[in-house]
């Protein structure tokens, strides 16, 4: 027998039972089908993340108060150690720091905003005029926080775009007076709306001058300073230069801790990417459960084709024919459920942002390969006893069963 007579033969033994060959497909097409869909949500939200942070801004270096790296054994604390970070120091880095394009001081926090007898509790950040263009925020109408309003301590503030629809609706608010935290403040302008960015509401935040902030909040230091480079290449040395200047500042101690976009972005890839995997190998296993429905049905199929196998073997099929017979019906169920499961798999991931919004898809190509080798593995690991042991038939015992 040729390979064409043989995949004819295992072809209509397959569609001779329909039924029963969907059933044994089904474990595999639903294997495939978890495979690419998990893993398409876990490259999906790696690509979001990865588009969230990068829409932060670029070559973005956040330095914080506080050296969260240790070495060595019990140090006992030494008298005078500078623990904040200061507003002079993000001058001092504009001034001295070349190599970056900006610095930018930070305090935040939460208070309530009131207007006549509307409030609500928002997130509020005190900066500098920098801050649009370091953070790819910027005004709708109106102005942003001004060098002379840091200088001043200008009691003005940046109202977000929900923020100002639940305290003014349609009103325009510009000019209008509210009240931060007991402090009556002016508002100058209110930002673009820009959504949810990493679990963040950008739109439920209110700006004003950090030196206002350091009041409001009670403290003569800051939160952290943002600081951007304008190459990617240029980050490691500008690192370099905020150190040195900033341990001059602090009396000889590196008492603060850098931080920097790519370091982020490649922890939280790292963690991504291990989770996919994990996804991944959990829908793997539905595959195997379906690889061994199929080596199941195979021997039911083997038993029940006993004197089909004798005949064959009588007028001339040799073992190698038995045995490719039974791994093509394998392989052929293996495989279909396989595509199936992929065109479902797509499919799905497709359709899910588009009811889900919060939940990024992403199919790739090598999800797709590997899923459809995985299943075609299956099919050939687990087809093989079956198809060895009909091959291996006495064709004289094989006509004698009923």
């Amino acid at each position: 027998m040729n390979f064409v007579e043989i995949f004819k033969v295992a072809l209509e033994a397959i569609l001779s039972n329909k039924v029963r060959s969907g059933l044994t497909m089904l474990g595999v097409i639903i294997g495939v089908l978890a495979v690419i869909l998990l893993v398409s949500i876990g490259e999906g939200a790696q690509v979001y993340i990865t588009k969230e942070l990068t829409g932060m801004g670029t070559n973005l270096l956040i330095i914080t108060p506080g050296k969260t790296s240790t070495s060595g054994g019990f140090h006992p604390p030494s008298a005078g150690t500078v623990r904040k970070l200061t507003y002079d120091d993000s001058q001092a880095l504009k001034r001295r720091a070349w190599l970056l394009s900006d610095a930018v001081p930070l305090v935040f926090g939460t208070g309530r905003i009131k207007h006549q007898n509307m409030g609500r509790d928002t997130m509020i950040i005190g900066t500098a005029p920098e801050f649009q263009s370091i953070r790819h925020l910027f005004v709708d109408s109106g102005s942003f926080v001004t060098q002379g309003d840091v200088d001043s301590k200008a009691k003005i503030v940046v109202l977000g775009t929900k923020v100002k629809e639940e305290l003014f609706g349609q009103e325009n608010a510009l000019g209008r007076a509210v009240t931060l935290s007991d402090a009556r403040y002016r508002v100058v302008g209110v930002m673009q709306k820009r959504g949810t960015s990493l679990g963040m509401d950008l739109d439920d935040i209110v700006f004003i001058p950090v030196t206002s902030g350091q009041e409001l909040f009670d403290t003569d230091g800051l939160f952290e300073i943002i600081a951007s480079t304008p190459r990617a290449e240029d980050v490691d040395r500008a690192i370099s230069q905020i150190k040195e200047v900033l341990i001059k500042r602090h009396a000889h101690k590196e008492d603060f801790t850098i931080q920097t976009q790519g370091a982020m972005l490649q922890t939280m890839n790292t963690i991504l990417n291990v989770l996919t995997a994990v996804l991944g190998g959990i829908a793997g296993i539905s595959l195997l459960v379906g690889g061994i429905g199929i080596m199941n049905i195979m021997l039911v199929s083997v038993r029940e084709r006993t004197r089909e196998i004798g005949i064959r073997k009588a007028i001339g099929a040799r073992n190698s024919d038995i045995m490719a017979q039974f791994m093509i019906e394998a392989v052929t169920l293996s495989g279909v459920g396989g595509i199936i499961g992929i065109v479902l798999g797509v499919g799905i991931a497709l359709l899910i942002p588009m009811f889900v919004t919060v939940l990024p898809t992403s199919v790739s190509l090598w999800s797709i390969v590997m899923a459809f080798t995985f299943s075609m593995a299956v099919g050939v690991f687990f087809g093989v006893y079956p198809a060895h042991k009909a091959s291996l038939q006495d064709p004289i015992s094989a006509l004698r069963y009923e």
